[in-house]
């Protein structure tokens, strides 16, 4: 399973521990991520996605899964997140045009 957040594309990051002396050793930074169950009120379906903290509370920030979804951007999602948004799209054009007739 790759360390990257589904959402935001997060990975790992390299650095080196400097000490004392100023020797310099390399290391990985890991995105703190996180197995999550995020609700779509469109669809009416939960997800289970591994995300990081950060992703999380943007998710919250913008309004739940729906509203990320529908702010992102095609390219900074993955190719399942991009189908799930067209899904989306799809639905609430549906249930529009039901509100209207």
């Amino acid at each position: 399973m790759a360390r990257r957040c589904a959402l935001t594309g997060k990975g790992v990051q390299a650095g080196n521990n400097v000490s004392h002396a100023n020797n310099k050793t390399r290391r990985r930074y890991l995105p703190n991520l996180q197995q999550q169950r995020l609700f779509s009120e469109t669809l009416g379906e939960t997800l289970r996605l591994r995300i990081s903290t950060q992703a999380l509370r943007t998710v919250e920030k913008r309004g739940g899964l729906d509203g990320f979804l529908l702010k992102a951007r095609n390219t900074e999602l993955s190719n399942e997140l991009r189908r799930l948004k067209q899904r989306l799209i799809a639905a609430r054009a549906a249930q529009g045009g039901e509100a209207a007739a």
